[in-house]
């Protein structure tokens, strides 16, 4: 009896985890595709990204206000003095990583945009080793060089390469890498109370909406306030699809955090890492199926090459996190009182360090 509960047990928990991984996939690749969908007959992707932060603002008040109300426990809200001179500069690195990559979509594959985006790897250990948060090591050195050489495989002599697209997707990757190392030293600070990524969301967007508005407004405002397709629409049906669009991105990208959440707090950081690099396979599939995107046998060997050195680095944290186990009890991502209220369940047992790292590991790969 006892043995047929843990195999039931154990079917339980693979099948539960396959689904958050699907779901994650879903919104994942889905919004990756949804921006290069909407960039073909949208030409103003800072006023999309923008519209996203909106939307995701309101999403995550909502889902705050849902907690506080079931918990009757207040929510955290930082003073101004913590929120303009700690969270302004993670906004703003978030806002360009974010509105770059976004921008890059008028011009390049989803190809080339994945395979350079998985470079922001790359870019977090670089400025994990400038702000002390990673020591130099000989098999970082090896990580580096694998995803800086599959990187060049990929977009040596490719017959779709933008030298625009690629330069804006790659200042993206560049800029990602001070987002996510300034993210990590963010929510490392207790004293802040934004471990939960909810309550991180919901303090990052209007500080983003705003570090965005000034390159809006030099590169789209006169041409977005000139186009019939908003403010000077003469066509209501099409002005509401072209809202409901931009609307159904901003639920996609609040639902690409949130089932991240949901991975990370139901199984571990490090499911999620490895899910992305498999979702990078997807996606370049996909991409070649769908989009017709042509993939050279040299590239595939360069995003091989650039995959397997994102994979070394996941496994390093992995055997590096089970070296420093130690019996004291977990904070991860995913460990807090109002949690089971929000998740319906507990975070498993893991380092700290091994938490946050492989998140931020897995989030440059987005």
């Amino acid at each position: 009896m006892g043995r047929w509960a843990l195999d039931v047990a154990f079917v339980w928990k693979a099948v539960l985890t396959l689904g958050l991984v699907l779901l994650y996939y879903c919104f994942s690749i889905g919004i990756t595709f949804y921006n290069k969908w909407l960039t073909k007959s949208f030409h103003f992707p800072l006023f999309m990204t923008m519209l996203h932060l909106a939307v995701i603002f309101l999403f995550s008040a909502l889902s705050r206000a849902l907690v506080q109300c079931s918990s009757h426990r207040a929510r955290v809200v930082l003073s101004w003095t913590d929120y303009l001179r700690r969270v302004a500069p993670t906004a703003l690195a978030t806002a360009l990583d974010v509105g770059l990559s976004n921008w890059s979509f008028l011009y390049i594959t989803v190809s080339l945009y994945t395979m350079t985006k998985s470079s922001a790897v790359l870019f977090i250990l670089i400025f994990s080793l400038i702000f002390k948060l990673e020591e130099l090591r000989a098999a970082l050195v090896l990580v580096v060089l694998l995803i800086a050489g599959g990187l060049f495989m990929f977009t040596y002599k490719s017959t779709q390469f933008n030298v625009e697209g690629f330069a804006l997707v790659l200042g993206a990757s560049f800029i990602g890498g001070i987002r996510w190392t300034l993210t990590q030293m963010l929510l490392q600070k207790a004293e802040l109370g934004l471990q939960n990524p909810i309550d991180t969301m919901f303090h990052l967007q209007p500080l983003m909406f705003l570090g965005l508005f000034p390159l809006f407004a030099i590169f789209e405002g006169l041409h977005l306030s000139t186009s019939e397709k908003i403010f000077r629409f003469q066509d209501t049906g099409l002005l509401l699809r072209v809202l409901g669009s931009l609307f159904l991105g901003g639920i996609l990208a609040f639902g690409l955090g949130f089932s991240e959440f949901l991975l990370v707090s139901r199984t571990s950081s490090l499911t999620l890492s490895i899910a992305g690099i498999f979702k990078e396979v997807c996606t370049l599939l996909l991409a070649a199926h769908l989009l017709g995107d042509q993939i050279s046998l040299l590239n595939w060997l360069g995003f091989a090459l650039c995959l397997s050195g994102i994979s070394l680095h996941v496994a390093l944290k992995a055997l590096h996190s089970r070296g420093d186990a130690g019996p004291k009890p977990s904070k991860g991502l995913g460990s807090h009182p109002d949690l089971e209220l929000l998740l319906r369940s507990g975070q498993p047992e893991e380092d700290d360090n091994e938490e946050e790292e492989a998140y931020f590991v897995a989030q440059g790969q987005q």
